[in-house]
């Protein structure tokens, strides 16, 4: 997490973790369920991030962070926060709970408006925690956690945390903008919900729409109906050669049954891969989110 002065910006952009982001999403479905995602549908309230220009800092971090363990559906979780001179943004211990103590950087006295981003991570942390969810590699699991945040309903907090202008250039988290974006509007696509009025940050909004661009490009991607024309010209000159081209989401492999091929592809909203008979258009409904998907193999 990161903060730097006005000359250079340390600021990330692009989607450099969109496999790791994409494993993510998969790795949250597989974990909660579809029934479970869909707890999940109503994301965290400006309101209870804001702090009133009187309140006391320590109860209303405590007042924030108990409103984040309730978005995140962690009942009995208590969290204990401090304040103190660090590196990091923040961090939390670890443990069995049922209390959790998260340090925060000492900044964030005087940036009240980030702090919920910054519980948002580390309260995430946790829940992933009782989840027994994780990745093997810390740099997958930091990104594994702001993708939890950010597709359970608290994570627009840490992009709306991101802000470059000529003072300051400021980034919570380990997604780039982006993809954080991407993940919302991945989230924004399976529950019906539109951020666009919550950013109070002009470039988080700007990064939105950039990763909500590439989340609506998916759902046009071949084999699925929708996609267009020179993509599906693309998808029948693989399907006549029985490979994908270089950077094609699809492949091609025998059918088990040895009847002919079949063509395999991640499902636009859980990233679970599909496996479907080369045989033309054909409806398909993915087991894992039940989305279902018109689609011309």
């Amino acid at each position: 997490m990161t903060r730097s002065g006005r000359r250079t910006s340390p600021v990330e952009h692009g989607f450099p973790h969109l496999d790791t982001v994409r494993a993510a999403v998969t790795a949250l479905f597989r974990r909660l369920s579809y029934e479970g995602i869909r707890t999940y549908d109503t994301s965290f309230s400006p309101a209870d991030a804001a702090f009133a220009a009187d309140e006391d800092l320590h109860l209303g971090a405590h007042r924030v962070a108990s409103a984040i363990v309730g978005a995140l559906r962690l009942p009995d979780a208590r969290m204990v926060v401090c304040f103190r001179a660090m590196e990091q943004a923040a961090t939390v211990e670890l443990a069995a709970g049922p209390e959790y103590f998260i340090e925060v950087n000492d900044r964030f006295r005087a940036h009240r408006r980030d702090l919920a981003a910054a519980l948002a991570h580390e309260v995430t942390h946790v829940l992933l925690h009782r989840l027994d969810l994780r990745f093997p590699a810390t740099a997958d699991n930091e990104i594994l956690t702001d993708t939890a945040a950010a597709y359970l309903g608290t994570g627009w907090l840490l992009l709306d945390a991101y802000r470059e202008d000529e003072l300051t250039h400021q980034k919570l988290g380990y997604l780039t903008p982006e993809e954080f974006g991407y993940v919302l509007a991945r989230r924004a696509l399976l529950l019906g919900e539109d951020l666009s009025a919550w950013f109070t940050s002009p470039q988080a909004y700007e990064a939105y729409v950039r990763g909500r661009a590439l989340a609506e490009r998916e759902l046009r991607r071949a084999p699925l109906a929708a996609a267009d024309r020179a993509e599906r010209r693309r998808y029948a000159r693989d399907r006549r050669a029985g490979a994908a081209a270089p950077g094609a989401s699809y492949r091609f492999e025998p059918d088990p049954s040895g009847t002919g091929t079949r063509v395999s592809f991640p499902c636009p909203v859980c990233g679970q891969r599909l496996r479907l008979p080369v045989r033309g258009p054909v409806r398909a409904r993915c087991g894992l989110c039940r989305t279902v998907l018109e689609c011309d193999t």
